[in-house]
């Protein structure tokens, strides 16, 4: 898949990956990694998600999935790919709790 998104890109061979780790490494630190915290913050603190925050995170995993590939084949990217599976399991998880624990106040 992402082979195809490369080649869309026009990219030819594997040694322009450079380029594309690095477009990928800065719009992670610059949007996915600050959006990633402040959603954090608030499920710690027993907030729900809401819509935003759900489609925020559904693109993420769909981009996680598309670069995977890639994450493969360059070991220096690993960790970090790791950290940020980790970290938005950590937040889908608490937000799972938060929701079963509003639902259990709404119960009459």
């Amino acid at each position: 898949m992402l082979d195809e998104d490369i080649k869309r890109l026009g990219v030819k061979e594997r040694s322009d990956e450079a380029g594309i780790i690095a477009v990928l490494l800065k719009h992670f630190e610059a949007h996915r990694i600050p959006r990633a915290l402040d959603i954090k913050e608030r499920v710690d603190k027993g907030e729900p998600l809401n819509d935003w925050d759900i489609s925020f995170i559904r693109d993420v995993l769909d981009e996680a999935n598309r670069v995977e590939p890639l994450v493969n084949r360059h070991a220096e990217m690993q960790s970090l790919y790791a950290y940020a599976v980790r970290l938005y399991h950590e937040i889908t998880a608490t937000a799972l709790l938060n929701e079963r624990a509003e639902l259990q106040l709404e119960a009459p």
